[in-house]
């Protein structure tokens, strides 16, 4: 977003619930808590498939951008997300984040590996970073196009 809105965690999966941020005044930007990490038990998940379920039916969504970690394949649970968001055609941007954590050859083939098995075009997929900012003009370029689609 081009600036710091929301909190972040060292622990994965303590986050949650929806977090909803106005963004220029003109839309909204829609934070969900991570799952495939998350310690909970079956009421909280029972919760977050319930609240997932009523934020990807709404009339007015543009898309969905997904974070995932480009140093491992997708998880049982990153396939039933897919599952969701194919099922419910909706436009997806994968950013495949923590690229920091490889070397350059390494970036290139996990990006190719995990677009193979996403099954997703190379225009949705960005590789990113936040520790060095690799592709985050990007991701916001890409954003701001989904975005102007829905306007």
């Amino acid at each position: 977003m081009g600036r710091r809105i929301a909190k972040t965690s060292g622990t994965p999966g303590k986050t949650r619930a929806l977090n909803v941020f106005l963004i220029d005044g003109s839309y909204y930007f829609l934070d969900l808590p991570g799952y495939g990490y998350a310690r909970i038990g079956k009421a909280h998940r029972a919760a977050f498939r319930g609240l997932l379920k009523h934020t990807l039916s709404r009339e007015r969504l543009r898309g969905v951008v997904w974070l995932l970690d480009i140093r491992h394949p997708p998880s049982v649970d990153d396939r039933a997300m897919q599952d969701v968001l194919v099922e419910r055609e909706i436009h997806v941007l994968a950013a495949l984040t923590k690229s920091d954590k490889l070397s350059a050859a390494q970036r290139r083939s996990r990006e190719r590996e995990r677009r193979d098995e996403l099954g997703l075009p190379e225009d949705q997929i960005v590789v990113t970073s936040a520790v060095t900012g690799e592709g985050i003009a990007d991701l916001r370029e890409a954003i701001a196009g989904l975005i102007a689609e829905g306007a």
